[in-house]
C-alpha cells in the first residue's frame, strides 16, 4: 500500500468521513437495553414518564400501518415507529434531499429537486426511564477489538452525541421492541432530517416557520423508511460579501422545500474494506487507527467502492476465471424528466463500463434503466436507487458523488446531478477543440446524434466518479504526440487511456490526418479498466484488508510496466505530466498542434456562429473560447518549466518518486514561450471580429502574455528553480538562465535598435514590475492588469532568497542595456517608454 509520500499533506478526498471496522464496531455499539455509560451521557433528568400504555391505546383501530425498516403507524395525525429489537442499536445512514426546491434558492450549483442537503449515521438505543435516544455516531477514531490496550480509552474518549429523546410510548405488539412518537421530531427543524448546517449557511436557512410546516408521506421498506416533509423558513439576513460569480441572494421572505430523508440501514457486518493505494486514483473514507501502529498513530484511508461478489454457484467459475454476474449489480435509472432524445445516450454512457468490470471478472455487473412509470414503490429520492438527476439548471455542468459506508467504504447509491446546461458547455469544448477536423461542429446548435455522443462521454466520465474513480490528469501524457495524428492507432486505443482525465476531445489531430470520431472522442480505455480491475476483483482468500495488500501490491507493479496504467492526481501543482485538458507526452509539440488549429478556427469564427436574426454574442463568446483554449497551451508549457515528475511507489520498486524535468524539456518550454506568446500573436487579432465584439487588440494581446508571465515569475517557480540547482548546479535550468531568457525574448527591440510596438512595451512594463514586486511586495491588494484578470504581486519569496538578487541584477541589466540604446531611438512612444522603464528601476531599487 503506497501511503501519502508527502509529510504534512492530505491526499485529496471528495467525501470526508471516517470508518470504524467491525471488530470495534461490534464491541462499541450499544444492545438493546441501558447502555452502560447512559447515566453519564444523558442530559438532565427530564419529568418521570408515566411509562409505556397497553400496544391497542397507542396503535388503535384507527391506524394505518406500514411495514419495513420501521413499523410506520399513522394514527389520525400523530405517527410512531415501531421498532423492532433488532434494529435498536444498529446503524442506520439518514440521506437528506431536496425533493422539491424553493424559488429564489438556487446557489450556483445547488438548490434543485435532488440536491443532497445532509447526511448522518445514526442509532436508536433503549435508555434509562422508559426512554429511547437517538444518537448521531461518528466514524473518526477507532482501537481494534476490546482485546486492544487502547480500545477501553478510544471508546472512553468518543461517547457519541445524543440528538433526540423519545418516550416509549408502548412496547412492540409482541411486547418487543418499541413504540415511539415521532411525529414532533419530523415537524422539528433538525440537524438529523434537514439542513445542515453548512448548507443552512449557503442557503440563509432562518428559523422553521412551523404553521406552514407539515409531514407529507411516511413509507417503509425493508431495509429503509422514506419521510417526506414540508419545511417553511424564513431567510436569514445576509452576512459577509457576495462571493464573486455567485448570485446575490434575496433579501427577507421565506423558503418553502419539501425534505425526502432516507434511513437506510446499514449492514451488521461492514463490507470488507479495501486500503487506498496512491498509484490508483479512488476517493476514500478515512479515520484515525490508534492501534494499528504500535508505536504511533496511523490514519488509514478506505477506497470508496460498490460491493460486489459472486453468486455462491458461481464462487468456482469466478476462481477459474470465468466471467460471472454478481448477486447485485449497479443500477442507475434513468431521471423521468429527462427529454426521452438524450436517454439512450446518457444509458449507453453507463452501459460503456460494463468491458471494465470484465476486467475484475464480472459481466453484466453494472446497467442503466429508465424509471419505473406509476409505481408507486419506487421514488427518485428513495436511497435504494440510484439515478441520473435531470436538473433545469443553467449551470454548465455535470457531477457524480455517492453515498456510502462510513465503516467500510462502502457505496450503497449515487444521484448523479445532470445539469441541462452542460450541452452548452459541451459545444464549446467540442466547437473550439475540434471544428478543424469535424465540419459537424462548425455551428451553434449540434445535431442530435453528435450531441447525443457527447452526452454519452460526460454520462461515462460521471459514473466513473459514482464507481469511486478520481480524475486521472496522467493518463494523456503517456500517449507520444505523433501518435495523436494516427488514425489506425487512434482507433484502436483512442487519444487517451482514461476517461477520468480532463483530456476532451483530440486538438493535435490536423485536417490532413483525416481522424475521424473514433479519434477524437474519449473513452473508456486502459486505465479505466485497469482501475476498476484493482477495486472490484474479488479476493476471497484475503481474510482483512491487510492480508489484501500484498497481494495489490505485486498486482499494481506489475500492471503499471505499462505506462498506460499510470495515475497522475489532479492536485499535482508540480508535475507537468499531471494537467486537466492536456494531451500527449510534450506539452509544446501538442500545444504547438492546438495552436495551428485555432489559426484555423479564427478566420471562420463570423461564418461557423452566423445564426439569422440572431446578434453577434455567438461570435463573441466562441471568440473567448478560443482565448482560453490558447490560455490553457500556455498553463500546460509553463508547468514543465522548473516541474517535479512524481511516480509513487512502494519500497518494491526501483528508482526515484520524485525528478526535475530535465533542463532540455525547460529550455523547449521557454522557446514555445517566446515564440507563440511573447511574440505578439497577431493571428488573434481580428479586426472584423473585434468591430463586432467589442475587443480590443489591446486587451487580447495583454491577456494572454499575463497569463505567461505570471506562470513563469511566480514565487513557486522560482523557488523550485533555486532548490533544483543547490541540488543539481548546472545539470538544470537555473534561475539566472530563466531571467536571461526573459530578458532576451521581451527586450529584443532595444539589442537590434528597432521601434517598439504598444504590444511589446506593455509585456516589457509588466516583466519590469513583476520583478519590482520581488524587490518590494506592495502592501495593496493584488493589481487588476488590463486584462481584467486579478494576479497577485506578493509572491511568497523569502527576503534572504536569491530570487531577489537575480530580481535586481536582471532589473539593472534591463536599464543598462535602456541607457546604452536610447539615442538610438527617434520615435517618441519607444522613447518615452524606455524613459519610463529606467525611473521605474530607478525608483524601485532606491526603495529603502
Amino acid at each position: 500500500m503506497v501511503k501519502n509520500p508527502l509529510p504534512g499533506k492530505m491526499l485529496p478526498v471528495l467525501f470526508l468521513g471516517m470508518a470504524l471496522q467491525l471488530s470495534a464496531f461490534s464491541q462499541q455499539r450499544p444492545q438493546a437495553g441501558p447502555p452502560a455509560n447512559a447515566n453519564a451521557a444523558a442530559p438532565a433528568a427530564p419529568a418521570r414518564s408515566t411509562g409505556p400504555k397497553p400496544y391497542k391505546e397507542v396503535i388503535t383501530s384507527k391506524a394505518v400501518t406500514d411495514d419495513g425498516l420501521f413499523k410506520v403507524h399513522k394514527v389520525e395525525e400523530k405517527y410512531f415507529f415501531e421498532i423492532e429489537d433488532s434494529i435498536l442499536g444498529r446503524d442506520i445512514l439518514v440521506i437528506n434531499r431536496l425533493s422539491k426546491a424553493a424559488a429564489g434558492m438556487r446557489n450556483f450549483f445547488f438548490g434543485y429537486a435532488g440536491d443532497k442537503i445532509g447526511d448522518n449515521v445514526i442509532r436508536f438505543e433503549k435508555g434509562p426511564s422508559n426512554k429511547v435516544f437517538l444518537r448521531v455516531v461518528s466514524f473518526e477514531e477507532m482501537a481494534g477489538d476490546s482485546t486492544q490496550p487502547m480500545f477501553r480509552a478510544v471508546v472512553n474518549s468518543n461517547i457519541q452525541a445524543i440528538a433526540q429523546s423519545f418516550d416509549i410510548a408502548s412496547l412492540g405488539k409482541d411486547s418487543t421492541g418499541v413504540v415511539i412518537d415521532v411525529t414532533s421530531f419530523l415537524n422539528s427543524d433538525n440537524d438529523v432530517l434537514n439542513f445542515d448546517p453548512s448548507r443552512k449557511r449557503a442557503f440563509r436557512i432562518g428559523s422553521i416557520q412551523a404553521d406552514k410546516s407539515y409531514i407529507n408521506t411516511v413509507k417503509s421498506f425493508p431495509l429503509n423508511t422514506e419521510v417526506k416533509t414540508v419545511k417553511t423558513y424564513s431567510r436569514a439576513a445576509a452576512t459577509g460579501a457576495p462571493v464573486p460569480g455567485m448570485p446575490a441572494a434575496p433579501q427577507g421572505g421565506a423558503y418553502t422545500v419539501e425534505i425526502n430523508s432516507s434511513m437506510l440501514l446499514l449492514p451488521v457486518t461492514p463490507m470488507k474494506p479495501r486500503y487506498y493505494d496512491e498509484r490508483v486514483g479512488y476517493f476514500t473514507r478515512r479515520y484515525v487507527d490508534f492501534s494499528k501502529n504500535p508505536q504511533g498513530v496511523e490514519t488509514v484511508q478506505m477506497v470508496n467502492r460498490w460491493k460486489l461478489e459472486p453468486k455462491d454457484a458461481d464462487i468456482e467459475k469466478y476462481r477459474r476465471g470465468e466471467l460471472v454476474e454478481p448477486k447485485k449489480p449497479i443500477i442507475y435509472y434513468i431521471d423521468p424528466a429527462t427529454p426521452k432524445k438524450w436517454v439512450p445516450y446518457l444509458i449507453q454512457g453507463v452501459n460503456d463500463w460494463q468491458a471494465a468490470f470484465e476486467k475484475a471478472g464480472f459481466k453484466n455487473a453494472i446497467m442503466a434503466k429508465e424509471a419505473p412509470v406509476n409505481d408507486p414503490e419506487w421514488s427518485l429520492e428513495d436511497a435504494r436507487y440510484s439515478a441520473i438527476v435531470y436538473k433545469p439548471s443553467d449551470v454548465p455542468n455535470a457531477s457524480g458523488p455517492n453515498e456510502n459506508d462510513p465503516r467500510s467504504g462502502e457505496i450503497l447509491e449515487s444521484h448523479i446531478n445532470w445539469y441541462h446546461n452542460v450541452m452548452e458547455l459541451l459545444r464549446n469544448w467540442y466547437f473550439v477543440q475540434a471544428a478543424p477536423n469535424d465540419p459537424r461542429a462548425r455551428t451553434m446548435n449540434f445535431d442530435d446524434k453528435l450531441m447525443g455522443e457527447l452526452i454519452r462521454f460526460v454520462s461515462s466520465h460521471e459514473v466513473g466518479h459514482t464507481l469511486g474513480l478520481r480524475h486521472n490528469f496522467g493518463s494523456s501524457s503517456t500517449v507520444p504526440v505523433e501518435k495523436l495524428r494516427d488514425k489506425k492507432w487512434l482507433e484502436e486505443n483512442g487519444h487517451t487511456p482514461s476517461i477520468m482525465d480532463y483530456a476532451r476531445f483530440n486538438y493535435v489531430a490536423q485536417p490532413e490526418d483525416n481522424v475521424g470520431e473514433a479519434g477524437l472522442f474519449p473513452r473508456i480505455g486502459d486505465y479505466d479498466k485497469w482501475a476498476i480491475e484493482w477495486g472490484y476483483k474479488w479476493l476471497p482468500d484475503a481474510k482483512t484488508a491487510d492480508d489484501e495488500v500484498p497481494i495489490l501490491n505485486a498486482l499494481t507493479i506489475e500492471k503499471l510496466k505499462n505506462k498506460r496504467h499510470w495515475f497522475g492526481r489532479e492536485t499535482n501543482g508540480d508535475d507537468p505530466r499531471s494537467q486537466n485538458e492536456d494531451l500527449g507526452d510534450n506539452s509544446m509539440k501538442a500545444s504547438a498542434y492546438g495552436v495551428k488549429n485555432l489559426q484555423r478556427i479564427v478566420p471562420n469564427l463570423a461564418a461557423w456562429t452566423r445564426e439569422p436574426n440572431e446578434d453577434f454574442s455567438n461570435l463573441g463568446k466562441l471568440y473567448n473560447e478560443v482565448l482560453t483554449q490558447f490560455g490553457r497551451y500556455i498553463g500546460h508549457v509553463s508547468k514543465n518549466i522548473a516541474g517535479i515528475t512524481e511516480t509513487p511507489k512502494t519500497v518494491e520498486q526501483a528508482g526515484p518518486v520524485y525528478e526535475y524535468v530535465s533542463r532540455e524539456t525547460q529550455k523547449e518550454a521557454m522557446d514555445f514561450l517566446n515564440k507563440q506568446v511573447f511574440t505578439t500573436p497577431t493571428w488573434l487579432l481580428d479586426q472584423q471580429i473585434f468591430a463586432k465584439t467589442g475587443n480590443t487588440s489591446v486587451s487580447v494581446v495583454n491577456r494572454v502574455q499575463d497569463a505567461a508571465l505570471a506562470r513563469v515569475l511566480s514565487a513557486g517557480t522560482i523557488n523550485k528553480l533555486l532548490n533544483a540547482e543547490a541540488e543539481l548546479g548546472n545539470k538544470t535550468y537555473t534561475l539566472n538562465e530563466l531571467m536571461t531568457d526573459l530578458r532576451r525574448n521581451i527586450f529584443t527591440e532595444i539589442s537590434t535598435r528597432r521601434p517598439i510596438d504598444i504590444y511589446r512595451r506593455n509585456l516589457q512594463k509588466n516583466m519590469v514590475e513583476r520583478l519590482l514586486a520581488f524587490v518590494k511586495p506592495p502592501s495593496a491588494a493584488p493589481a487588476s492588469l488590463s486584462s481584467g484578470i486579478f494576479i497577485s504581486f506578493a509572491p511568497a519569496i523569502s527576503r534572504n532568497s536569491d530570487a531577489i538578487s537575480f530580481a535586481k541584477g536582471t532589473l539593472r541589466a534591463i536599464q543598462a542595456d535602456i541607457r546604452a540604446a536610447m539615442a538610438s531611438y527617434p520615435d517618441a512612444a519607444s522613447k518615452y517608454h524606455l524613459q519610463d522603464l529606467i525611473d521605474r528601476i530607478s525608483d524601485g531599487l532606491s526603495v529603502k
